[in-house]
């Protein structure tokens, strides 16, 4: 029903609305966002004084186009979250058909649907036929299936003949990216990268587009000046060249997703999935499960589409990941 509410992590009003006793405070697990995130940097009182300038701009974007390894920062448009980017990329077409490769991220498809395009979800690519517009979500939300970069560039190609493009949601890809479209870009793709994600830092608001200069000057005109605050443009350009700490981190939460693997796995009716931020589980308990986490002060994701999956988020703290394994042992012993 294409005005139904879209669920999505993080609304812990909506845990607190249906767990009105859970005992605080609430561990949000719902989200796919690193639980350790960037140390803020001192920001300047001049960041908010005065409107960012052109160069801050431009380094911003040269700093993703080092961090994500694309041919030029020319490609590289700075946003205020991916979630803009999605919602703008349908205006830039005409009326086309889309074919969305899913189950998957569902505001793909709200904002094409939305902008007056014709939507089907596929189940495999070669499943697109004639799409005008193919859209991956690589790797996967939820279950982290991962599409090989042969087989977006053979996409690619069979899209360009026709004038099409190809859209690859990356949002998960600073962790999960052995197969990144984005150092081998076609002139005919679109890659989206966040930053929130991997930095912990979702409420800064900042994600990028990498696409062919054409395109790429569209997105800015559509954007406007002054897209991307003066505080977001420092805090993502400092964090974007800390290799230091994201090589630490990808490593560690790694670690952290194994654990949590080891604590889900006999629960689920299969090996959990996803990607190294968010696990997801698949049993034909979950609805009770939800419940019962949710008693805990334990918020996980579930889903419109299939009641027998939970996607869990990685618990930041040693009380966080105590809390999680108590209570998931008091469910498995009923």
């Amino acid at each position: 029903m294409s005005g139904a509410r879209i669920w999505h992590g993080g609304d812990l009003e909506e845990a607190r609305r249906l767990f009105p006793d859970a005992p605080e405070p609430w561990i949000d697990l719902s989200t796919g966002i690193n639980p350790i995130a960037y140390p803020m940097p001192p920001l300047p009182a001049r960041l908010f004084e005065r409107l960012p300038s052109p160069a801050d701009h431009h380094d911003l974007e040269a700093a993703a186009a080092e961090a994500y390894g694309a041919a030029d920062p020319a490609m590289v448009v700075g946003a205020p979250g991916t979630q803009v980017l999605i919602s703008l990329l349908p205006a830039l077409r005409p009326r086309s058909r889309i074919a969305i490769l899913g189950p998957t991220y569902a505001e793909h498809a709200h904002a094409w649907r939305g902008a007056g395009h014709e939507v089907a979800e596929v189940a495999s690519v070669g499943g697109a036929g004639e799409a005008d517009v193919v859209v991956v979500v690589n790797p996967n939300n939820p279950d982290g299936r991962m599409l090989r970069r042969g087989a977006l560039l053979e996409q690619a190609e069979h899209l360009r003949r026709r004038g099409g493009w190809l859209l690859v949601d990356e949002a998960f890809a600073d962790f999960d990216g052995d197969e990144t479209l984005v150092p081998v870009l076609p002139d005919n793709a679109i890659a989206l990268r966040s930053f929130g994600k991997t930095y912990g830092l979702a409420g800064v608001r900042l994600g990028f587009a990498v696409a062919a200069t054409d395109v790429a000057a569209m997105l800015r005109t559509a954007l406007g000046p002054w897209s991307v605050s003066g505080p977001a443009l420092e805090v993502g350009r400092l964090a974007l060249r800390d290799r230091a700490w994201r090589k630490a981190n990808h490593e560690a939460r790694a670690e952290d997703a194994s654990r949590l693997d080891a604590l889900l796995s006999p629960l689920a009716d299969r090996a959990p999935a996803g990607t190294i931020l968010y696990r997801l589980m698949e049993s034909s308990r979950a609805p009770d499960l939800f419940s019962h986490l949710g008693r805990h002060g334990i918020w996980v994701r579930r889903f419109q589409h299939d009641h027998r999956l939970l996607r869990f988020g990685l618990p930041g703290s040693a009380e966080s990941w105590r809390r999680l394994a108590t209570a998931l042992e008091g469910f498995s012993s009923h």
